[in-house]
């Protein structure tokens, strides 16, 4: 999937009203799983992905392997992207799962074991378009 198609899918995805509200919530998401990741599985995602989205995931080895909770990634996405925590969950389960349509279903699995489980959901399609409910932080309801 070319970078143009991935930002326009996102963006009609998460229903934004601009291409730059697409590619602000696809990088929030990316740096954000990035810092949650370590070792060389970041580089081997970004391989697989438009390189104007790898280039989301390059931060230094000290940036990456932080040990936070599901709720914890929902937050960094909302502070990066600047929208409240319901909107940041939705957009960033919108960015990866289109990441996991994009790329091979291994590398998905290296990056899913690489996380938590309470993380895996936020790879599942159901249909295109369609994502599984988390429902944990989108209850609060909670603004910036």
């Amino acid at each position: 999937m070319k970078y143009e198609e991935f930002i326009s899918k996102v963006r009609s995805r998460a229903s934004l009203a601009t291409p730059e509200q697409a590619v602000l919530a696809a990088r929030a998401t990316l740096e954000a799983l990035a810092e949650r990741m370590e070792g060389h599985e970041v580089e081997h995602l970004a391989a697989q992905l438009p390189p104007e989205l790898g280039l989301y995931l390059q931060l230094t080895n000290e940036e990456r392997g932080e040990g936070f909770s599901l709720d914890e990634f929902f937050y960094r996405v909302s502070r990066r992207e600047g929208v409240n925590l319901v909107d940041a969950e939705y957009h960033a389960r919108v960015v990866l799962a289109l990441v996991a349509e994009t790329v091979s279903m291994g590398e998905i699995e290296d990056v899913r074991s690489q996380l938590p489980p309470e993380f895996a959901r936020l790879f599942e399609v159901q249909n295109e378009g369609e994502i599984p409910e988390i429902g944990k932080v989108a209850e609060t309801g909670d603004e910036l």
